[in-house]
């Protein structure tokens, strides 16, 4: 198969558009052939590497796709190397030929966590194309229970766009940030696509939006999928106290703020009893905070990874029935994952950039 992969860690340089071994399905598995991925950018940082990121070399990029089931291998006797767990696919439910989208977050299925339900608390978790190869390729093999069934018409490349960052959204603002109807959410960064997807729930569930972007297209693009109220920070150099003037000195219930690096500004904004949302890091993973604005305001600091198989199924039905919609920014060959990749990690997108693999 074609893919494009790295045989060591550093800049767009070291990926290469290349034949690779097509992957053989385990039992309980099936083999997807993949139309479209796309990115994110955690694909840039484990190609950049970090101290203690141990890889099988080489290594392809990508955590979502989606594609056509092409084989399947049914599971050991008992479902030994299947597991049981809340939300997920069974082999009986999907057939060669059906169209899926993957989801990235790979449980093992047999503790403690994933037989609760809760594999994104797996004991021994893992984030395709983090830790395993991914999809920036033409197959990928996954369990079954990775996989949600599309609508024959629906999409490759907005199935694709949506599972990552909408599941995580969805399960940080909704299980994990409990999100209600009236209350006022802050959404530090207005293109990525988990912020994107962010905006779309919070005023699904009633919320009133504020975002905070770097300019005012990005902005402007932001209000046109439902944002409230706009705080340029190329002009609000403290956008916190903006963000408390621009909702009557109140501040806001929620935080969603996944740069790291502006904590101490999202904390400000946050009313007493607030919460602030994690999932990621983009500004760097170690930074400064003052607790005194923690237990003073009596506010929360809520991390998630991804959601579980469950949370998977729920929000990919609001994708497919049209109740939530992925926001696209542009598609790119497979081959030109590279130029891909630094158009997201120059912040040029707005939306989700996808590959077609044709």
């Amino acid at each position: 198969m074609k893919a494009v992969l790295f045989h060591k860690h550093g800049g767009p340089e070291v990926l290469e558009y290349t034949d690779f071994p097509t992957p053989e399905p385990k039992p309980g598995e099936a083999l997807i052939r993949l139309h479209a991925a796309a990115l994110n950018r955690m694909d840039v940082m484990v190609r950049n590497g970090w101290p203690g990121l141990k890889l099988e070399m080489p290594h392809i990029n990508g955590a979502d796709g989606a594609g056509e089931i092409v084989a399947m291998n049914p599971p050991l006797p008992e479902g030994e190397g299947l597991g049981v767990r809340a939300g997920a696919a069974e082999i009986g439910e999907l057939q060669i030929g059906d169209h899926v989208v993957i989801n990235a977050n790979l449980g093992c299925g047999k503790c403690e966590f994933c037989l609760a339900g809760k594999d994104n608390l797996c004991r021994d978790w893992h984030l395709l194309g983090e830790t395993v190869r991914g999809t920036y390729a033409e197959y990928v093999a996954l369990p079954v229970r990775q996989l949600y069934k599309l609508p024959k018409d629906f999409d490759y490349h907005q199935a694709a766009a949506s599972a990552l960052a909408y599941q995580t959204a969805w399960h940080s603002l909704v299980k994990r940030g409990n999100l209600q109807k009236g209350e006022i959410i802050l959404i530090v960064g207005a293109g990525g696509g988990v912020n994107t997807a962010s905006v779309q729930i919070a005023k699904r569930l009633g919320a009133q939006v504020v975002v905070v972007g770097s300019d005012a297209k990005k902005l402007e693009m932001a209000e046109s999928i439902g944002a409230d109220i706009l705080i340029d920070r190329s002009k609000e150099a403290d956008w916190s106290k903006a963000v408390f003037l621009a909702t009557d000195k109140r501040g806001v219930d929620v935080v969603v703020d996944n740069v790291g690096t502006t904590f101490m500004m999202s904390l400000r904004a946050l009313r007493k009893g607030g919460r602030l949302l994690t999932v990621g890091n983009s500004g760097g993973p170690k930074f400064e905070i003052d607790n005194r604005y923690v237990f003073a305001k009596h506010l929360s600091i809520i991390g998630s990874t991804m959601s579980t198989l469950a949370d998977f199924r729920e929000v990919m039905d609001l994708i497919v029935t049209g109740k939530l919609k992925p926001i696209m920014d542009k598609t790119y060959p497979l081959k030109d994952a590279a130029a891909a990749q630094e158009r997201l990690w120059r912040n040029e997108n707005f939306g989700k950039i996808t590959l077609d693999i044709g």
